[in-house]
C-alpha cells in the first residue's frame, strides 16, 4: 500500500468477505488486523484483494493448516460429539451385556443415531422443513416429504431399538438414506453453500463431506445388515 486511498481499498475488499466482522488496516505500518466469526483463508483473502499483485497478503504468526483444521473441528463438533456420544454408550451396552455381537452394535448405534437426529429436527420441524427442502430431491418434488422425513427418523430409531422386522427396518432405512444421500452430493459437489438440516436448525451446520460420511455410514450399515439377514 502506498497511500490512504489503498489503506481504504484494502480495509473494503477485506469487510466485504464473508466470515470478516472488523479490519484494522495501516499503510504506515503495511499489516491488517482482521477479526472474523469463522476461520478465513489466505487463499481468499487474497482472492478478495485481487490477482493482479498490486496488493499481495501473508500470515504473521499463524499456520493455515492448523488454523483450518481447528475451524474444521469447532464447526463440526456438535456432530463430532454426537457421533462420540452414540458411539460410546452402544459399546458400553455392548460390554454390559457380556459378549461382542457386530449385528447388535450397529442396530443399538443407529437406533441412537435415529432417535437423537429426529430429537434435534422435531425441536423445530418448519425450519428443518425449511432447509431439507433446499436440497433434498424428495422433498424438493413433494414438500410434505420434509415434514414426514423427520418421523420416518423417528419411527426407525424405534425400530431398530425394539429389534422389529430386521429385514423390514432394514430395507426402509436402505432406501431413505440412498434418496437422501442423492441431494446431499448435489448440494457438495456443486459446491452451493446450505445449512445442512441433519441436526435440523438447532445447529448452523454447512453441508460438506461430513454429510455424505455420515448417510454413507447408514447406508453401508443397513445394507451390510441386510446382506447378514438375507
Amino acid at each position: 500500500m502506498t497511500c490512504s486511498g489503498c489503506e481504504f481499498k484494502v480495509k473494503s475488499r477485506l469487510l466485504q468477505v464473508p466470515g470478516i466482522t472488523a479490519a484494522d488496516v495501516s499503510v504506515e505500518t503495511q499489516k491488517a488486523t482482521l477479526s472474523m466469526d469463522q476461520h478465513v483463508s489466505l487463499a481468499t483473502l487474497q482472492d478478495a484483494l485481487g490477482s493482479d499483485g498490486k496488493y499481495k497478503i501473508s500470515a504473521e504468526s499463524h499456520s493455515e493448516a492448523v488454523e483450518a483444521t481447528k475451524s474444521w473441528l469447532e464447526t463440526y463438533r456438535p456432530i463430532l460429539l454426537i457421533f462420540l456420544y452414540i458411539t460410546t454408550i452402544t459399546a458400553l451396552a455392548q460390554y454390559g451385556s457380556g459378549s461382542w455381537d457386530w449385528m447388535r452394535f450397529m442396530r443399538h448405534f443407529m437406533a441412537g443415531f435415529f432417535l437423537t437426529f429426529s430429537f434435534f429436527k422435531l425441536l423445530n420441524l418448519k425450519g428443518f422443513a425449511e432447509s431439507y427442502v433446499m436440497y433434498d430431491v424428495v422433498a424438493r418434488a413433494i414438500p410434505a416429504w420434509a415434514y414426514i422425513y423427520a418421523f420416518v427418523e423417528l419411527g426407525l430409531g424405534i425400530a431398530f431399538l425394539i429389534d422389529f422386522d430386521p429385514v423390514i427396518t432394514n430395507s426402509v432405512t436402505l432406501i431413505v438414506m440412498l434418496l437422501s444421500i442423492v441431494g446431499v452430493l448435489q448440494t457438495v459437489l456443486n459446491k452451493r453453500k446450505i445449512q445442512c438440516a441433519c441436526l435440523g436448525a438447532v445447529f448452523n451446520l454447512p453441508m460438506s463431506t461430513v454429510t455424505i460420511i455420515e448417510d454413507g455410514l447408514m447406508i453401508a450399515m443397513s445394507g451390510w445388515m441386510l446382506w447378514m439377514l438375507l
